[in-house]
């Protein structure tokens, strides 16, 4: 049986570790309590924290303890990023709301029943009654502040124009506290976190060898970026790829997979999926000697939409999909669905008149951006090359009814097999 370390490290998931041969040994021992710590300073999680939940799971489904952490006392102060502006901080009402929604997305990817049932913890449970001499007599006093400032993200701040304010800089006091807090409380030997977290994951290991003796493990996952090194999902709409259906619709998320270069779909099918290592082979393969094929993106987006909006909205985005290029029927897609994909692919809304009439298709297909103008529009529909909900125009000038709005609302407009475009029909 693969050790999980060693899957680990195939799928490309561990950037850094404090002693991955001792870690090794402690998992093969026997059940390991661990955690992962997700702040809430924002309403969602976004597609790069799914590495370090899915890790999460890899490791209970080893056989190992999880604690999820959401931070609702360190989501009140926020973690120093490389940027030089001081984060906003947010109210407590606001923090404490996103805690609980940030929880709900965290939970459906763990077990929290069983022999290695996992946990939800808040480090606000064992902050908020401290006071302010206490945390700096038990805790300050084990940071050393030359230390503290050779943090990466640190000292970039200390280096910008505004500096670090106090409040920030404490922000991996507080974090370190949390390691030797869940230590106390449940025996958590192992911390997993993103990669560009590691000067704040030493300081929980080093704050528990100062106070207990004892040594405990880190654990890093990679900072995932796309072909052109952005943070991945960066470059969709938005400003990121979230995981709330409300702020990336499940239709979004899913072409974001599909469209990956082949170049990245390898190592995404290893973070992203539970598949085995000789079916990520065989896809990898395919993508290789069939590339215009993309099946490893489609089962790439298949899989990761599965596990953040579950099987009956992947059916539906799926349909979406075919549906939009001809090969399914439109009518069978929910509104919202059809909606999401269009405004994707790109909508504009367009007035009916008196008569129950809406513009002529060459002006629709200048209207959507899929004709530069009514004559081009005419000729593409002379060719053959244009479609209404999937059914080739014959008359580019003919008025097209409101009956021919998908669930009264919408058409589908096509130019050739790839360029679609919608329409939202407003009826007076």
């Amino acid at each position: 049986m693969t050790h999980v370390l060693d899957d680990l490290q195939w799928r490309g998931l561990v950037a850094l570790a404090s002693d991955l041969d001792a870690l090794r040994a402690e998992l093969s021992r026997g059940p390991v309590t661990y955690y992962g710590g997700f702040d809430p300073t924002a309403p969602s999680l976004h597609v790069g924290n799914l590495v370090l939940i899915l890790t999460l799971r890899r490791l209970q489904l080893a056989g190992h303890r999880p604690l999820a952490l959401v931070g609702g006392a360190t989501g009140l102060i926020g973690d120093p990023s490389g940027k030089s502006a001081e984060r906003i901080l947010n109210s407590t009402e606001q923090v404490g709301e996103w805690v609980e929604r940030i929880r709900a997305q965290i939970a459906p990817f763990l077990d929290f029943s069983g022999s290695y049932a996992a946990r939800m913890v808040n480090n606000l449970d064992w902050t908020a009654g401290l006071t302010a001499i206490e945390f700096l007599r038990e805790i300050g006093k084990h940071f050393r502040v030359n230390k503290m400032i050779a943090k990466d993200a640190v000292s970039a701040r200390l280096r910008s124009e505004d500096g670090i304010s106090y409040t920030e800089f404490s922000y991996q006091i507080l974090q370190g506290m949390d390691f030797l807090e869940l230590l106390k409380r449940y025996e958590c030997r192992l911390q997993a976190g993103g990669s560009d977290q590691w000067g704040n994951l030493t300081a929980g290991s080093d704050l528990i060898r100062r106070v207990t003796g004892d040594s405990v493990h880190l654990l890093a996952t990679p900072l995932v970026t796309d072909a052109q090194g952005r943070k991945l999902g960066k470059s969709s709409g938005g400003g990121g790829l979230w995981l709330d259906p409300e702020l990336t619709s499940p239709y979004a998320f899913y072409q974001y997979f599909i469209n990956v270069e082949d170049a990245q779909v390898g190592s995404l099918l290893r973070i992203y999926t539970f598949l085995e290592r000789a079916e990520i082979e065989e896809l990898e393969k395919e993508t290789a000697q069939r590339p215009a094929a993309r099946a490893a993106q489609r089962r790439l987006a298949e899989e990761v939409t599965r596990l953040v909006h579950g099987e009956r909205e992947t059916r539906q985005v799926v349909a979406a999909s075919q549906a939009l290029f001809g090969r399914g029927e439109l009518d069978e897609l929910a509104v919202d669905t059809l909606r999401a994909a269009l405004v994707e692919a790109g909508l504009v809304q367009v007035p009916a008149g008196s008569d129950g009439l809406l513009p002529s298709a060459a002006e629709l297909l200048v209207a959507t951006g899929l004709a530069g103008s009514r004559n081009q529009a005419r000729r593409t529909v002379a060719e053959g090359g244009a479609y209404l909900n999937n059914q080739r125009i014959s008359d580019a000038d003919a008025p097209v009814s409101t009956s021919e709005l998908r669930h009264g609302r919408f058409l589908v407009l096509r130019r050739g097999r790839r360029v679609v475009a919608g329409v939202e029909g407003l009826l007076s």
